[in-house]
């Protein structure tokens, strides 16, 4: 697998390098440290950024760098998109309020044109043994494209939950009013839509030696799974995002916003 860490230097970058370097630790694969500079007048500063950040990546000294010039989050999709990379690793500082919501900050852009992966590194950086993965009730599950992007990863952790969130917001027309307070097992056993994709989710982990869990919470989306994050105590959380643009991708994206924007720990985007 191809990994791209982009770097501009900040405090924030220097996350992303670190998660890459733990990442490239746990997987087979190659290197690559991009920065992105607006004009060839900053190529020496790009250098620098560039010789800095494979010292933090200690002994991951076989790594490849590239220094692309032009807008910042357009230039990290053309080299993922020219290179084909399989996951790339970005740090955002959070941003709150309107603003941040009107004005997507880069890696929200990055995520939107994106075609593999995005992990965002926040937070602690340590080895990635608990995983969330936030279902939505979709078909794909989102566990599913995990499998299908990031086995390799997936197969050196200790443990992968699978949480769905039954909320009276969110749900569909004439789903009944036990199922917004039913547990795991009782979905499962009853075969509804959430529980057959929790069943196979169960099934899918027990397959890449991990210990499965599949959890229910209760209530608004983005407050059960930022509890569930805080609770268990997950090291990296998985969400979906939709790629629009426009009003498609402004209304259809935000619960993955305010996710985003409140994470205090590494979130990967499928």
């Amino acid at each position: 697998m191809r990994i791209l860490i982009a770097t501009s230097g900040s405090a924030e970058s220097d996350l992303a390098v670190r998660l890459g370097g733990v990442v490239h630790q746990m997987i087979d694969g190659t290197l690559t440290l991009l920065t992105v500079i607006k004009n060839e007048t900053d190529r020496t500063q790009a250098e620098a950024i560039l010789v800095r950040a494979k010292t933090l990546l200690g002994k991951n000294s076989a790594v490849e760098t590239q220094i692309r010039v032009g807008q910042t989050a357009e230039e990290i999709v053309r080299e993922a998109v020219q290179n084909r990379h399989g996951l790339v690793i970005v740090g955002e500082q959070k941003q709150q309020g309107l603003v941040g919501r009107w004005l997507p900050p880069t890696a929200e852009r990055i995520i939107a044109q994106m075609p593999c992966p995005v992990l965002i590194a926040r937070g602690e950086i340590r080895p990635l043994r608990r995983i969330l993965v936030c279902e939505s009730g979709r078909d794909p599950s989102l566990l599913n494209r995990l499998i299908t992007h990031l086995t390799p990863l997936l197969k050196q952790v200790d443990e992968l939950t699978a949480l769905h969130v039954m909320s009276q917001i969110a749900a569909a027309p004439g789903v009944p009013g036990w199922e917004l307070r039913a547990d795991a097992d009782e979905l499962m056993e009853r075969h509804t839509i959430e529980g057959n994709i929790l069943e196979a989710d169960l099934a899918r982990m027990s397959r890449l030696n991990v210990r499965p869990e599949a959890k229910i919470r209760h209530g608004l989306v983005v407050r059960e799974i930022l509890a569930e994050m805080q609770s268990g105590d997950y090291d990296m959380v998985v969400i979906g995002a939709h790629q629009g643009r426009g009003w498609e991708r402004f209304l259809l994206d935000d619960l993955a916003h305010e996710l985003i924007s409140h994470a205090d720990r590494p979130m990967l985007v499928v």
